[in-house]
């Protein structure tokens, strides 16, 4: 099998089955099955410390598990390091930003460019990596240096990065992270408009519950590290047990 090139058919899922996670004896996560449909948007909720990273981090090659497996499409990527899963169709932006912050906009998204499998280069790779900017209302800030951008923008600029990739799948982790209503508004927009625009498969983890429930078709809840609801928004305001994880289940049982 090919360890670079991408799939010659963009995979029409990604699945986590059963995966659980250790560290030096610490349970972080316990048997998680998760399913992103090409095409469709799925948000991760939890309390910190619930998980959520654990998971993207073992989806996206960071960490391999100590249980269970993943895969993208019909092809199993337990294991894989993060290179190689990128190449078959996986990007991901990080809780904590990992730009580049003495280069520009512009470059940082030539970066993602460059690390497709078709080799892009010289004029081809920035031509490419300005129509990302552009796609992402980046233009403007093409030549500024990383490091100089609100917190908001560089978070932009993290998407854009990614998605210069080409990925089938894309795992946002706390994409809202400092902003503001207005900007959560401009991003709920901006995501549904990149699936739809190139049949992404999303992933969302996301502190901003206003925006997750408004974005994600369906929305899994991890609490512990054990995945404990899975369903529409609003079959997940409704469950006893988020309600539970969130506020503590001796307020749930007052509030009913």
């Amino acid at each position: 099998m090919d360890a670079v090139a991408g799939p010659a058919v963009r995979p029409s899922s990604l699945r986590a089955a059963g995966v659980s996670v250790s560290f030096s004896g610490l349970r972080a996560l316990a048997e998680v099955d998760l399913e992103v449909p090409r095409g469709a948007i799925i948000g991760l909720i939890g309390p910190n410390g619930s998980g959520k990273t654990t998971l993207l981090n073992v989806l996206s090659g960071v960490i391999s598990p100590t249980a269970g497996r993943v895969h993208l499409g019909e092809t199993d990527v337990t294991g894989w390091p993060a290179h190689r899963v990128a190449a078959r169709g996986l990007a991901r932006t990080f809780q904590n930003i990992r730009l580049f912050g003495q280069m520009s906009v512009l470059e940082n998204v030539e970066v993602g460019v460059a690390l497709h499998p078709d080799g892009l280069v010289g004029s081809s790779l920035r031509r490419r990596a300005r129509a990302m900017l552009v796609e992402t209302d980046l233009a403007d800030v093409a030549d500024r240096r990383a490091a100089t951008l609100p917190y908001g923008i560089q978070r932009r600029v993290e998407i854009a990065r990614a998605l210069a990739t080409r990925p089938a799948f894309l795992m946002l982790d706390e994409p809202a992270a400092g902003t503001n209503e207005a900007e959560s508004d401009e991003l709920r927009e901006l995501i549904g408009d990149l699936r739809r625009t190139h049949e992404l498969g999303i992933l969302v983890v996301e502190h901003d519950l206003r925006l997750i429930m408004r974005l994600a078709d369906r929305i899994a809840v991890l609490n512990e590290g054990r995945l404990i609801c899975e369903g529409t928004a609003d079959e997940v305001r409704a469950d006893d047990g988020v309600r539970a994880a969130y506020l503590g289940r001796r307020a749930v049982e007052v509030a009913t």
